[in-house]
């Protein structure tokens, strides 16, 4: 029997009758700014303005100037739905993916008659080709730099091929053969390849995936320290889905994409090039950012130079995020748990129970740790947790400390903890001075100039809303009788 292979179409398959999950739409509409429009009253949660909720994932049909295109919005962002695609419980998907990590099952490469993501292939010397008629990209608001790939998967390896790597970033169309990639300074592993083909004055080889299985666009998020220089974050994806990931060799540059992708954009990072983001619209911002602001247009994006666009023959799905939703803390925020998780059982076994990134700090500023004291000489543990997770993520502002009875997916419990078990002079750290995410716009000189010397620093806070050990039994919560059958009283 052969093995039913794993990409976004299967996904889609396994959640398409579930209302909850999933909706598509025949109702035509505009990708510049409408698509997300829409979207933001229907699904996309996190730090979107307000009024938005949790909703299914969306297909819009028809998409106007693209006949044959689909896109999908919103798939990850749902906790509740990344659990069910991954076939996890959505509580421990951190844990699920820690342990992914640990066990990496290595992708492999398969003959060019595997790959559907090659099936209607335009190289950049065919004649009228331009990449802003090919690829159905959104943009997120009308003040966007442009359309964007938001949800793209770069694929790039070192000089003499000895490592690769996979990554997101934010990519913007400029023209018909060129994008525009922010590539955030330190951490990146792709960055740190592109600085040594820039040294050499080279072309470096990539290429973009999109439209691909949530376990390799959630896998491919893992940073530094978690996955160090020279670790293939596919294999986490593998892991996840006992089933390697497939690639397949580019037709124009020498680097490898993932076969089973829906749209491949194949090019060349550019040595020493750079482009204005917004040199098509001069607004001045980018595109809203995981914090729920506009980012600012950067003046001197790396280019890509685009030498061939791939995709599927059957109604090829262009994928796509709102950089502020809940899918960004989906993607972003549960491999910063594991990312913790892993540090502070290495650390101190057996006291964080469990770690939650939520949508109000986008999935990478903030932190809720569960902690769980044996005895008195636990008592301080809870502080050495938090300081680790900043250890673990460089980009964590803000840790809260619980106990092991609070349900840390409940702000309105975390909150509790807060007004009945903390005292504001006593229960919180600041940690000032330190370094910290560049788009979270209170981190500048002006706004505290006695501890941020330049963008990117931030004074970091704890909460410690968990109860003195030696007078625990002063806070015990009031306890209810078990039904184990309440559910009959609802039929």
């Amino acid at each position: 029997m052969t093995e039913q292979l794993w990409d976004l179409r299967r996904v889609l398959d396994e959640i398409k009758d579930d209302p909850q999950q999933y909706h598509a739409t025949d109702v035509e509409v505009d990708p510049d700014a409408e698509l997300s429009g829409v979207y933001r009253y229907i699904g996309a949660g996190g730090t979107v303005e307000r009024p938005t909720k949790e909703g299914p994932a969306m297909v819009f049909n028809n998409v106007k100037g693209f006949s044959d295109a689909r896109v999908l919005i919103g798939l990850m962002a749902s906790r509740k739905r990344v659990g069910k695609m991954l076939h996890h419980d959505f509580r421990t998907l951190g844990q699920f993916l820690n342990d992914s990590v640990s066990k990496p099952i290595a992708p492999v490469v398969v003959d060019e008659n595997q790959a559907p993501a090659h099936e209607v292939v335009y190289r950049a010397e065919d004649p009228g080709f331009d990449i802003r008629k090919l690829v159905p990209a959104p943009t997120n608001t009308p003040l966007d730099a442009g359309p964007y790939i938001s949800c793209g998967v770069v694929f790039g390896s070192n000089m003499d091929k000895t490592m690769s790597d996979v990554t997101t970033h934010r990519m913007v169309l400029e023209d018909k053969d060129k994008l525009g990639i922010f590539i955030q300074p330190g951490g990146r592993h792709i960055g740190h390849f592109a600085e040594e083909f820039e040294k050499a004055n080279k072309p470096m080889p990539i290429t973009i995936n999109i439209g691909l299985d949530p376990a390799v666009t959630t896998g491919v998020t893992f940073e530094p320290p978690t996955t160090p220089l020279g670790y293939n974050e596919l294999g986490v994806a593998g892991a996840i889905r006992n089933q390697a990931v497939q690639l397949v060799d580019g037709l124009t540059v020498d680097q490898k994409a993932i076969a089973r992708a829906e749209y491949t954009l194949e090019g060349y990072i550019m040595p020493n090039e750079r482009i204005q983001e917004d040199i098509n619209t001069h607004t001045g911002k980018a595109m809203p950012e995981f914090p729920g602001y506009d980012g600012d247009a950067n003046p001197a994006l790396q280019v890509i130079k685009v030498t061939a666009v791939t995709h599927r023959k059957d109604h090829p799905i262009m994928q796509s995020v709102i950089g502020p939703s809940e899918e960004h803390v989906s993607m972003a925020g549960i491999t910063t748990e594991a990312s913790i998780l892993q540090l502070v059982n290495r650390a101190i076994p057996g006291k964080v129970k469990n770690v939650y990134n939520p949508p109000a700090g986008g999935g990478k500023l903030m932190t809720i740790m569960q902690i769980h004291k044996d005895n008195e000489a636990d008592e301080g543990i809870q502080r050495q947790a938090a300081i680790l997770a900043f250890a673990a993520f460089k980009e964590l502002k803000t840790v809260f400390l619980v106990d092991d009875d609070v349900d840390i997916f409940d702000m309105n419990d975390v909150v509790w903890t807060i007004n009945t078990r903390f005292q504001a002079d006593q229960d919180v750290m600041v940690l000032s001075g330190m370094r910290n995410h560049p788009l979270d716009p209170s981190e500048r000189p002006a706004y505290d100039p006695k501890s941020i010397r330049i963008r990117g620093m931030s004074s970091k806070l704890v909460i410690d809303g968990t109860v003195p050990f030696d007078i625990r039994d002063q806070f015990e919560r009031a306890q209810f009788k078990e039904v184990p059958d309440w559910e009959k009283y609802l039929k």
